[in-house]
């Protein structure tokens, strides 16, 4: 059981790291740009924003079958766009303001204005996104494992759990249970863990 969460876990946290790598990144971009470069990012970005998520993975999935990468990839690429609209909203809400204005007009650099300005104030946004985020990676992965996508048997996996122990369900209910079980823990200690921290920044 142990061992098919921290497959799960681990895929979801890699697939959540890289697209949140990405969607930063690209987020800035389009916040900070000019109007045009900002929409044009987030039109190229759309384009696979509009193709289902479920497809991306068992296309990838498909294509190299047992590998948990092709899995890992798949997630963070379906996770981008999303990425990109929440960070670029927050950076051009942030961007807007009075004394990131003022910032400029005393004549500091971007990158300045990045690091002290827009950051701080962008980064309680960016963790409940990243939350969220995650709960979504989570569920991917676990219903690629359950459509057999990924490393095989014997590796363990709590989508595939489900999915070998469902026949049996009747019998004996806990071998399907705890495996989705866990699934809704974990989802829901996540998003309770991103309110609390983005809560704390908000007291502090």
């Amino acid at each position: 059981m142990l061992a098919g969460g921290a497959v799960v876990v681990g895929l979801a946290a890699g697939a959540t790291l890289l697209a949140g790598a990405a969607g930063l990144l690209l987020g800035v971009l389009a916040g900070t740009a000019p109007r045009r470069v900002g929409e044009l990012v987030v039109r190229v970005v759309d384009v696979l924003g509009v193709v289902p998520a479920l497809l991306v993975v068992l296309v990838l999935a498909a294509g190299f079958p047992g590998s948990d990468l092709a899995v890992l990839v798949a997630v963070a690429l379906v996770s981008v766009p999303f990425s990109v609209r929440v960070n670029r909203a927050a950076v051009e809400r942030v961007a807007s303001s009075g004394y990131v204005e003022l910032a400029r007009a005393r004549g500091d650099d971007w990158w300045r204005v990045l690091r002290h300005d827009v950051a701080p104030n962008v980064a309680g946004t960016a963790i409940t996104e990243t939350g969220l985020r995650f709960v979504a990676a989570v569920y991917l992965t676990a219903t690629a494992g359950f459509l057999g996508l990924g490393a095989g048997a014997p590796a363990a996996n709590w989508g595939r759990m489900v999915a070998e122990n469902l026949p049996g369900a009747a019998l004996s209910p806990w071998p399907f249970l705890a495996p989705a079980l866990l699934l809704v823990a974990l989802a829901v200690g996540v998003n309770l863990l991103a309110d609390e921290l983005t809560g704390g920044r908000r007291r502090g």
